[in-house]
């Protein structure tokens, strides 16, 4: 955009010394508005459909009002700046200046017009979080259960919902609603005195955001899916995510109840010592509940759940991956707590539909897709390339720009990502983002993967497009994370 600033002005400079003289006032205004709309209209809008529509907030609509009324100024200012000039200069190029300067500063405005609503939305916020505590005050029998992790929170949120659903009724934060305002509409619109369970996700990006959610609904059963390193840039260590994750089962009272993944050390790190509550785990090699014999194919996942007392039942799901597994224990491991028989939850998870975009099983046309590109991680990325690797008929691709947000991290476990990936047996790999996917591509090739069967494009709908033309009947494409149509590498 400065390019656009800077050659906008040097036209108005070569007007000004070379033609301005031999023009009328009304061709410098026909070649300007020309120039102007054509060179800052961003035409890509009509080219091609986004991924995601924008939305339009009560909190963006309140934030527009300040906008609007500090917006008529900018013209003004930038007319002002060049006002000392009107002796020498039309007015055409004072206004066309001065709207130029105007388009530059409009981001500070936005910024002024934020600092401006701030103590309005703080106060609008607070009322939302003291409204879903009295809501949670006024049910005292209400299970209130708190999810957090790493990675899995959503798919073991909704695995629980379906399975709890069987015996009881049960709200829950739908989508990603993890956030203070995102818990606070759930309780706030959505619970009812009939609910007997409230199922929260809790996420973090910073210390202390855990502790804060729970302050709005304290939970009875905390459930710990694992400690990663997501958001390692905004987190900083492991230990600090460790810490942060902790402040759930910081806020469990005396008996009260944490669930946890017996397969992960930091999460049993975190609940060594917690000898005050109820402590249930669960894990595909450890604890108190178990997977064994986990096997996928074209209609899902299947596997035997062993219980504490060596009770055993068998489990088909179409959701696929291990981790998949792990938050379906999880599941049975609350349900058992509040009293359920294991055959009524095998069959619960037997109707289960995936989550969207995560490891999502889809059949188009002739060849089926693993959609699993919401927010890729270490852990979920290593399993989808194995449920990949696990189809036995097609030839089986998978489409990546690799993983963000992991901090300096980041190069070292996209190259981790891409050995997987050369170590898989795939038949073809399509990189998203040829600077980004940079590290892939290097693991893939330690491995003595065929560079020729690696293609790297620059975007997703280059990738589609060429798709269209490789793909036969019976192919299975794995998307592994997407990153949004703005993202520039």
């Amino acid at each position: 955009m400065n390019g656009k600033y800077a050659l906008t002005n040097l036209l108005l400079l070569l007007f000004l010394i070379f033609l301005s003289r031999y023009l009328t006032e009304t061709a410098p205004i026909v070649v300007i508005t020309i120039f102007v709309s054509g060179w800052f209209l961003d035409v890509s809008l009509f080219q091609k459909a986004q991924k995601k529509p924008l939305v339009y907030t009560n909190r963006i609509k309140r934030l527009i009002i300040p906008i609007l009324l500090l917006f008529p100024i900018l013209p003004i200012v930038g007319v002002n700046t060049g006002l000392k000039l009107s002796g020498y200069v039309p007015d055409v190029y004072i206004i066309t200046f001065g709207f130029l300067l105007a388009d530059i500063l409009i981001p500070f405005f936005v910024i002024f017009a934020g600092i401006i609503m701030k103590p309005v939305e703080n106060q609008i916020q607070l009322g939302f979080i003291r409204k879903a505590q009295r809501k949670i005050k006024n049910m005292p029998e209400l299970i209130v259960i708190g999810i957090t992790g790493s990675y899995g929170k959503t798919s073991t949120k909704f695995a629980l919902a379906n399975i709890l659903s069987e015996r009881f009724s049960v709200c829950y934060t739908p989508g990603s609603y993890n956030t203070p305002m995102g818990i606070c509409k759930v309780i706030n619109n959505d619970l009812h005195p009939a609910h007997q369970v409230l199922i929260l996700e809790m996420g973090a990006r910073y210390e202390g955001n855990i502790r804060e959610l729970c302050e709005i609904a304290k939970p009875n059963i905390a459930i710990l899916t694992n400690i990663g390193i997501a958001h390692l840039e905004t987190f900083g260590s492991q230990e600090v995510i460790a810490r942060t994750k902790g402040e759930l089962i910081d806020a469990l009272d005396p008996g009260d109840t944490a669930i946890v993944n017996a397969d992960d050390e930091r999460v049993m790190q975190v609940v060594h010592d917690r000898t005050y509550i109820t402590r249930i785990t669960a894990g595909i090699k450890n604890g108190n509940y178990r997977a064994r014999n986990i096997r996928y194919g074209a209609n899902g996942c299947t596997f035997s759940v062993i219980g504490p007392l060596g009770e055993e039942v068998d489990v088909t799901t179409r959701l696929l991956g291990k981790h998949n597994v792990q938050n379906i224990l999880l599941g049975f491991a609350v349900g058992s707590h509040l009293g359920m028989r294991m055959k009524t939850m095998a069959m619960a998870v037997s109707r289960m539909e995936p989550v969207e975009h995560r490891l999502e099983f889809k059949s188009a046309g002739n060849y089926l897709i693993i959609d699993d590109a919401f927010n890729s991680n270490p852990i979920g990325a290593a399993n989808a390339v194995e449920v990949l690797a696990s189809f036995e008929a097609g030839r089986r691709i998978i489409v990546t720009p690799g993983m963000v947000e992991l901090g300096d991290a980041e190069e070292d476990l996209n190259k981790e990502f891409g050995r997987a990936i050369g170590s898989s047996g795939i038949e073809q790999v399509i990189l998203v983002g040829p600077k980004r996917t940079k590290p892939i591509l290097d693991g893939i090739l330690e491995q003595g993967y065929p560079i020729e069967q690696i293609n790297v494009v620059q975007n997703l709908f280059e990738a589609n497009n060429w798709l269209k033309t490789y793909l036969q009947n019976g192919d299975v494409v794995l998307y592994e994370n997407d990153l949004p149509d703005t993202y520039n590498e």
